[in-house]
């Protein structure tokens, strides 16, 4: 079933708060791993928080040990890997790449378990709903489809977006699916009809990633592009939003430039950003205060992964590398 609708309300926001930098930096993460031949694009922890997966331009998927940085396996599922994300009872693993397919792996093993093929673009991002028995794709074809994992059936194709769709993000209550894309809007809709809830169109620019709090209160975004539609040059930042009304709480310009990365921390209480400046910034989400920086890479930084536990974060650059950080206050 394909369902389009056209967006509804429209938020345009006015900023609350912009931060100040004079923070400290770190410059040594506890594991640095160097596994990736090529641009580091996607990084993702196991809901135990002793794995991580990653994936890049070398199309490999790979996981690893999250204190020691062995390899557990090593598969290659496309020519190039942009998307990447760990269902929620550990079990698989789904990515994404240039071919538009989606892989299903076996997170125990790397052996491929399921591909879904219907986009006719690259899929940029992945999200696994709440309860895991459905996957969201993000395409550059415009699209996100919605599969039933189970099943194995695609539910519906969302065409509400004008460009490329980055990434999306499922609501915690399961509900609702946020997607952010070069038409320089996200778009919140609901996960079975596919029919449009709001448009937020206060970035001002090309949209790449978009997160949801863990209490399913606000969203948060940021501004970026890739390939032929990249770099941004201007108006790019981070926001924070409410998500039931689209007022907007927060800009935030910490200097990251283009916005690439974007993770809650699981108490609800900081993001993580990355971009284009080669590093990763830790801010208050209601205040916009940075508390840390993280520069340990030397290209821009493409994931950003908060552990479930909350006590390290995981950032994936185009240097090839992906390093574990130790982030607790």
């Amino acid at each position: 079933m394909n369902n389009s609708s056209s967006p509804t309300p429209t938020h345009v926001p006015t900023p609350t708060a912009t931060p100040t930098e004079s923070v400290p930096t770190l410059t040594s993460a506890f594991v640095t791993y160097k596994g990736h031949t090529g641009p580091a694009i996607g990084v993702v922890w196991s809901p135990d928080s002793k794995l991580l997966a990653s994936c890049g331009n070398d199309g490999t998927v790979q996981v690893w040990d999250a204190k020691t940085g062995t390899t557990r396996w090593n598969v290659t599922t496309d020519r190039y890997t942009f998307a990447i994300a760990w269902s929620p009872d550990g079990k698989q693993i789904a990515a994404g790449g240039i071919s538009g397919s989606v892989v299903l792996l076996d997170a125990a093993t790397g052996h491929t378990l399921a591909k879904y093929q219907d986009q006719s673009d690259a899929i940029e991002g992945l999200a696994w709903s709440p309860d895991g028995a459905y996957l969201a794709s993000g395409s550059q074809d415009n699209t996100v489809d919605v599969w039933d994992v189970h099943g194995g059936k695609k539910l519906l194709t969302y065409k509400g977006h004008s460009a490329a769709v980055a990434h999306v993000a499922w609501s915690p209550d399961g509900k609702e699916i946020a997607s952010a894309s070069y038409d320089q809007t996200v778009q919140v809709w609901n996960a079975k009809s596919g029919q449009t809830i709001s448009t937020y169109k206060g970035l001002m620019a090309p949209v790449w990633s978009v997160a949801w709090s863990p209490d399913g209160k606000e969203i948060s975004a940021g501004t970026g592009a890739a390939g032929a539609n990249g770099p941004v040059t201007a108006n790019n930042s981070a926001q924070v939003w409410n998500a039931a009304t689209g007022q907007s709480v927060l800009t935030y310009t910490g200097d990251n430039g283009q916005v690439y990365a974007l993770a809650w921390s699981p108490d609800g209480k900081e993001l993580a950003s990355g971009g284009d400046d080669d590093s990763v910034r830790i801010w208050n989400a209601t205040t916009g205060q940075t508390r840390l920086r993280l520069h340990g890479q030397n290209d821009i930084i493409f994931g950003v992964a908060w552990s479930p536990d909350g006590k390290a974060l995981a950032s994936a650059s185009a240097d090839g590398t992906v390093m574990v950080w130790n982030v607790q206050g």
